[in-house]
């Protein structure tokens, strides 16, 4: 076991993370099991070894493992648990999960038979700690790690310290919020450049090649991550992969699941299928009309990609629509319920009706409708309900 111990120090010594996030501060770290989940390239890694950095330094209570290492192989999960804590080590932080193949079982065992022994585990969005052979959801505890969103890039790139602020203060107090804001920096400047290339953290190692990085990281979700807990079959990935080019291409897309399954070959079922594996995945935002009830056989009423970084995976020019749509899906929908309205665009919590658009969008669409609201590109203040996009990108 010394090599793992070695390997663990030689890591933590190279890392020299370029900024911090303010979700380290938000997890209870003392939870006996803690799973942080995500997409590939949103700082799983990172974010664990700044912690273990942070607070343990070079102190052997705390041993950082990956189970994709090879050196690992010769050893189970349980038995290196078992060891480090015989040592008098008090936390285990265990990355990739998703890699090592009886993992619900044998963490369930180390939560059952090593209590002093506190555990975080890092794996793949996908993971579905209700599966595999042991039920976890009551053993552990659960968060969920996003990409950067806009207020973070921007703290990253400007070296600021800009605050979150609640759904109820943007929608209530914006125009009081974006005057301290604007002081510090002009959104329209900084905004276009996030949405293309801010939301994965590796975009500090240069853009030049930032969306060539981006392909591999959909590459490697779709061809392991998919293919291990989706149980998708490796001969099936060319079509998913043409399924997301057509999804990409699309304004936001009210889908004729027969047609797109006809298109891929694939039938009804199967499509379906892969829509919820690759919104699970990350790759994909599926939004319902507000009232309906679904199931996981229901097509979705429409379909984005997962964040505005992947539109321009396959095109140097996106559909400005879908560009406003996909962002403010993607940053409001992740700590609030988003439908889509009958009028307007969508639904928050439903109770709020937001109208996304441009400059020139007026209160047509969405007039009478109760507690509605205009949220407009190329707009560095709001107004009453008319409140600029990129302030939506300050929500966490």
């Amino acid at each position: 076991m010394d090599h793992i111990y070695i390997e663990h120090k030689e890591i933590l010594s190279a890392l020299k993370p370029r900024f911090r996030r303010d979700f380290l501060d938000e997890i209870d770290w003392n939870e006996p099991l803690l799973f942080i989940l995500g997409s590939r390239g949103v700082g799983k890694t990172t974010l664990i070894l700044q912690h273990i950095k942070e607070r343990f330094g070079n102190n052997a209570a705390a041993l950082y493992i990956s189970m994709d290492d090879l050196a690992l192989s010769n050893h189970t999960l349980l038995s290196m648990a078992k060891h480090h804590a015989q040592n008098g080590g008090t936390h285990l932080f265990v990355d990739e999960i998703h890699k090592y193949q009886n993992w619900s079982q044998e963490l369930k065992n180390i939560r059952d038979k090593i209590k002093e022994l506190k555990v975080v585990v890092s794996g793949s969005s996908i993971l579905d700690i209700y599966k595999g052979n042991a039920d976890l959801s009551r053993r552990s505890v659960v968060y969920n790690l996003q990409g950067l969103s806009f207020r973070e890039y921007l703290n990253i790139e400007l070296k600021l310290n800009l605050p979150k602020f609640s759904l109820a203060e943007i929608l209530t107090q914006h125009e009081n919020l974006t005057p301290q804001l604007l002081d510090k920096f002009k959104p329209l400047q900084h905004f276009p450049v996030y949405l293309k290339y801010g939301y994965f953290p590796f975009y500090l190692e240069g853009i030049k090649n930032y969306h060539h990085k981006l392909g591999n990281v959909v590459n490697v979700v779709l061809e392991q991550d998919m293919a291990l807990l989706e149980s998708v079959d490796l001969i099936k990935i060319p079509k998913i992969r043409k399924l997301i080019y057509l999804l990409s291409t699309q304004v936001p897309y009210q889908p004729n699941i027969t047609k797109l399954a006809e298109t891929l070959e694939i039938d009804r079922i199967t499509l379906l299928y892969y829509l919820n594996s690759l919104q699970k995945a990350s790759v994909l935002n599926l939004v319902r009309l507000n009232g309906k009830l679904y199931t996981q056989l229901t097509k979705p009423d429409k379909i984005y990609l997962q964040n505005t970084n992947l539109l321009y995976l396959s095109q140097s020019v996106v559909n400005i629509g879908t560009l406003r749509e996909t962002f403010f899906a993607n940053q409001v929908g992740i700590n609030h319920q988003l439908t889509l309205a009958q009028q307007g665009d969508f639904i928050i919590d439903n109770a709020h009706t937001i109208e996304v658009g441009g400059a020139q969008k007026n209160f047509n669409q969405i007039a009478n409708v109760p507690n509605s609201y205009l949220a407009i590109d190329d707009l560095p203040q709001g107004i009453k309900n008319k409140i600029p996009l990129w302030l939506f990108g300050f929500m966490y």
